[in-house]
């Protein structure tokens, strides 16, 4: 490449000089603690505090719980929710209560709560799993009365905690596993040892600046027996590596003051990834350990599942049948058998045979363009089900961990499939060693000691993708079930189950939208649970109804009639739902003959346009438009990414197409590897927007005005660095030139801006600490958290004839404001506007 085209495209945002990943610096200990303190300073000193706010549900669908602790009596019980806190019951389930929020983070790791003393809590902020939507933690956390208050013990930078132990017979020692980063590398991570009560710590185990401890279990009868899993993983926004050789089972015989790796029996590869043990009370030499074994299985990989009734095609044709095929071939493929091959491998929709063939015959496309379409893409949905992987395995010792055996029989590959870092749990019936749980997508157990598995779970069967177990001590059939449904509990060893969800709403919202019935219905994609909508008059505990599977994603609705939905699932899996007739059409748009196949975010851009509802928006690398409901699509952008990066995560994609409510043809463009474009001709040219922006950070919003043209707001977010910086910007010349309206905001990731439809000046922000309100278009900010927590705001939408600010979080539900209070509070008079 010729230098002056370099600096062309460098200038246009296609290529980058020095932002590269390894020069975005994650946050430093020092701006997380100054962000933690000016955080709490807002939240003190803000006018919004005691301002209203309506929780609307879902509790019917709810999310991820990773951890469970339970009282000497039964009745008292802690639940961890992944990014929603903790919650209390004293009274076996009937009714729960928040007792941690507005502490520094509402991610959750794991808890301990102490056998000697059943007032001591100990809280690790910042989830365990490495998935998408993992949020980073401060630190961890004690109570001595119960969850009434809470004291920060430090730990501040150990960002993902994977175990707490509290020693049985003295409080005062503990240990703590620490992940560290999730995307970046820091010595911060390893396990942690306290014989003072949280006052000093010592590390007692470090690997390297790459692998931290994922669990810690300690025997059952000498505490100065411990076992500790360390795994080395690393995400990045575009790979993620979930295995290495640093991962491991150590030993420890002195209460964890020295460890030793137990290497008998194990595998020590560079396949090993996430690794739990639990030890057997029933005979507590006996402890099993559950592997993620990502070395390649001499097994074929499953079958795909063929959907619906599709039937097998005799003599179908075959995408490389065309490699060989000459033109006149072509032309000459019968078109009921050439329609049926389009449809088949989801060519654009534009393509029937009739206009195949006539692109074939000018000589538009060829044979050899048809035989390439994939290009070599991989499904990535199939790419996380289908791969010929080990997976899962089962492991057992009779030593305490000295050496292993492997024992599981059974195949249990798709307990995991490819991605057995979401997991990793196991646990043994308290009163029979071979009794054993393994938890994964579905639930598994063994009653021969771990060689063969079944499902238990034939009535009341629960969600999916299982997090944690509790197996009462004194009762092995009393058992309670966290997944990423909610909390389940059962008194027949696993045979039934309950579901207790109407008093937690912890759903883990991706976006959200309305509609304009009356009332008004509130519609949401939610991490792992699908597409649901539900009444804006709702109360929590008031059912939502389901729309579609999946993990749930982007919402548009056609508000002429409100029955109509464009929606999807992960990777650009959209589809129209007519809600009256429940008819279902996928509208997922093909890329062009010649292009390069589509790479769709996890979370798909797409949207109605504000002046006829029949135009859709979606992105993937291109942006598209339909005129016609999805039906048909045109490709209207070339590829907008900077396209330098690749691996087994779906990346250089777009993350939003916005287009402006007071001109038609004036579109706005994001993506993950930080790009922003303009088009104010529909798609007839595009113009970079990057200059003045932070570079290579995901683009989280973008908002045209609905008052001034040419007038926008931005997010940004490194999260995917570790870099929780807050990057919020407006421009009022359609992107040429920006300016930061950060104002006197902490260092907080970014997610969502959106304008207030009645007042110009008036701005909301939706960060991963919170909900902020700025009067004065963002030189000052104001902290509304009282009735909302300190949740990850990851998408907010208002009802404009109702006036009311609907907001989506990421951990608990869904929350209503009326902006009246707002709009009485920001009218022109003597007010507290400065929070610095």
């Amino acid at each position: 490449m010729q230098k002056s085209t370099y600096l062309i495209l460098a200038a246009a945002g296609m290529l980058s000089f020095n932002s590269l990943a390894q020069d975005i610096k994650p946050t430093s200990e020092k701006t997380l603690q100054e962000s933690i303190d000016k955080h709490k300073a807002l939240f003190e000193s803000s006018p919004l505090r005691d301002f209203k706010a309506r929780n609307v549900g879902p509790t019917n669908m709810s999310g991820r719980i990773v951890d469970i602790e339970v009282a000497n009596n039964p009745n008292t019980y802690y639940i961890a929710a992944a990014s929603g806190g903790i919650w209390k019951t004293t009274d076996n389930g009937q009714s729960f209560t928040p007792i941690f929020d507005h502490q520094s983070a509402l991610g959750i790791g794991a808890m301990a709560l102490s056998a000697s003393d059943n007032n001591i809590l100990w809280v690790g902020t910042g989830e365990d799993n490495s998935s998408r939507s993992t949020y980073a933690g401060s630190g961890v956390y004690k109570s001595t009365d119960g969850g009434q208050t809470w004291q920060h013990m430090g730990l501040v930078h150990s960002q993902h905690i994977g175990q707490i132990l509290i020693h049985p017979t003295n409080p005062d020692v503990v240990w703590v596993g620490s992940m560290g980063g999730l995307y970046s590398k820091n010595k911060e991570r390893g396990l942690y040892k306290t014989t003072d009560g949280g006052k000093t710590w010592k590390k007692v185990l470090y690997i390297d600046d790459n692998t931290g401890i994922i669990d810690i279990q300690i025997h059952p009868t000498n505490p100065d027996v411990l076992l500790a899993a360390s795994w080395e993983r690393f995400r990045q926004a575009h790979d993620f590596i979930g295995n290495g050789k640093s991962s491991a089972i150590w030993r420890s015989e002195d209460g964890g003051n020295t460890w030793k790796k137990a290497v008998e029996g194990f595998p020590q590869d560079e396949f090993v990834g996430r690794i739990g043990f639990d030890f057997a009370k029933s005979n507590p030499d006996v402890v099993y350990a559950l592997l993620d074994n990502q070395g390649k299985s001499d097994k074929p990989a499953p079958e795909p599942r063929r959907r619906g009734n599709q039937q097998q095609e005799e003599n179908p044709i075959k995408i490389e049948d065309f490699k060989s095929m000459s033109l006149e071939e072509a032309l000459a493929l019968e078109d009921k058998r050439l329609e049926t091959f389009l449809r088949r491998n989801q060519f654009a929709t534009h393509y029937t045979p009739s206009e195949l063939k006539r692109q074939l015959k000018t000589g538009k496309i060829t044979t050899a363009q048809i035989a390439d379409y994939n290009g070599g893409a991989v499904d990535a949905n199939a790419a996380m089900f289908g791969q010929p992987i080990i997976g899962a395995e089962v492991y057992r010792s009779v030593d305490s961990g000295k050496s292993w055996q492997l024992v599981s029989e059974s195949d249990i590959r798709q307990l995991y499939n490819t991605y057995g870092y979401y997991f990793g749990e196991i646990r043994v019936s308290s009163s029979d060693e071979n009794e054993v749980f393994v938890l994964g997508v579905p639930l598994l157990v063994s009653r021969d000691g771990g060689k063969n598995f079944s499902r238990t779970d034939s009535v009341g069967r629960p969600h999916s993708d299982h997090q944690a177990m509790w197996i009462n001590p004194k009762d092995s059939k009393h058992i309670l079930l966290g997944n990423d449904g909610g909390l389940y509990r059962s008194y027949g060893g696993g045979a039934i189950w309950d579901h207790l969800n109407t008093q937690m709403p912890i759903s883990q919202f991706y976006s959200i939208m309305v509609d304009q019935a009356t009332p008004y219905n509130i519609y949401g994609g939610m991490q792992d649970n699908g597409v649901w909508y539900g009444k804006s008059t709702n109360k929590p505990e008031d059912p939502w109804e389901p729309l579609l599977g999946g993990d749930g994603m982007v919402v548009a609705v056609d508000t002429r009639d409100n029955d109509i939905v464009y929606t999807g699932s992960q990777f650009g899996n959209y589809m129209r739902i007519n809600k009256k007739t429940g008819e279902r059409r996928r509208i997922t748009p093909g890329h062009d003959i010649g292009n390069a196949p589509n790479r769709w975010n996890w979370r798909t851009p797409a949207e109605l346009s504000y002046h006829n509802q029949d135009i859709v928006y979606m992105g993937s690398q291109y942006v598209y438009q339909s005129l016609d409901q999805g039906n048909t699509w045109a490709t209207i952008s070339p590829d907008l990414t900077k396209n330098q990066k690749s691996g087994n995560v779906p990346f250089a994609t777009l993350t939003v197409v916005e287009e402006s409510p007071l001109e038609f043809g004036t579109l706005y463009a994001g993506t993950d590897d930080g790009n922003v474009w303009i088009t104010r001709n529909n798609g007839g040219n595009w113009t970079s927007l990057n200059a003045g922006l932070p570079q290579d950070r995901w683009v989280s919003s973008i908002s045209p005005s609905k008052f001034k043209e040419g007038r926008v707001y931005i997010t940004l977010n490194g999260y995917r660095f570790d870099e929780f910086n807050t990057y919020v910007y407006m421009s009022e010349d359609y992107g040429k030139t920006w300016k930061s309206i950060k104002g006197n905001l902490p260092e907080e990731a970014t997610n969502i801006i959106i304008e207030d439809p009645k007042m110009p000046n008036l701005l909301y922000l939706g960060t991963d600490q919170g909900l902020y309100v700025s009067l004065d278009e963002g030189k000052n900010w104001n902290l509304f958290q009282g009735e909302i927590p300190n949740v990850a705001i990851y998408d907010m939408v208002i009802q404009e004839r109702e006036n009311h600010l609907v907001v989506g979080t990421h951990g608990r539900s869904v929350y209503v404001v009326d902006l009246k209070q707002i709009h009485e509070w920001a009218k022109p008079g003597p007010k507290v506007m400065e929070n610095k």
